[in-house]
């Protein structure tokens, strides 16, 4: 079931995930919705904070259109290790047609659940790096807007008040 995406300024993108005690049947149904919700989008990520579920899980597939899915299922992740830096044109399903450079870290050693429960360490650079910072931050209330400049940052602010409003944008 496509669920709906939180956007920004919903207060709700700032809430934290908690932690996952268990997989559950349940669980298992929300990794499903949040997997047709991020395709049907399209995105590349969604983190369950994005569609008002308060639990630390976030999904990401990051292979091209022309190649087979690699959706990957981060439960409870951890980033242990962050190296190096890059910029990269980033957007994000709460901020429907808003790309802006963030600065990350151009490679990051995770550790997670996968959607059985086991626990995994994965090494990544580029966009599944980007990909899996942006959703680690979505878990802690942190947004994209809050990685721009005062300028970027208040013009942001204001393109999406107007899309709330249902005025035209830009």
């Amino acid at each position: 079931m496509v669920r709906t995406i939180l956007h920004y300024p919903d207060k709700r993108l700032r809430d934290h995930g908690e932690k996952i005690t268990t997989v559950t049947p349940e669980l298992r149904k929300l990794i499903d919705d949040m997997a047709e919700t991020m395709y049907a989008a399209p995105g590349v990520g969604l983190a369950a904070t994005q569609i008002g579920e308060k639990l630390q899980l976030f999904i990401i597939d990051v292979a091209d259109a022309d190649e087979p899915s690699e959706l990957r299922v981060f439960i409870n992740p951890e980033i242990l290790e962050s190296t190096g830096e890059l910029t990269w044109a980033e957007g994000c399903l709460s901020f429907p047609g808003i790309t802006e450079d963030i600065d990350r870290s151009a490679r990051v050693r995770v550790r997670a659940q996968d959607g059985d429960g086991h626990w995994f360490e994965l090494e990544a650079e580029g966009l599944l790096a980007v990909a899996i910072q942006h959703e680690y931050d979505h878990l802690h209330g942190e947004l994209m807007i809050d990685h721009m400049g005062p300028l970027k940052k208040r013009l942001t602010h204001r393109k999406m008040l107007k899309r709330v409003d249902g005025h035209s944008v830009a």
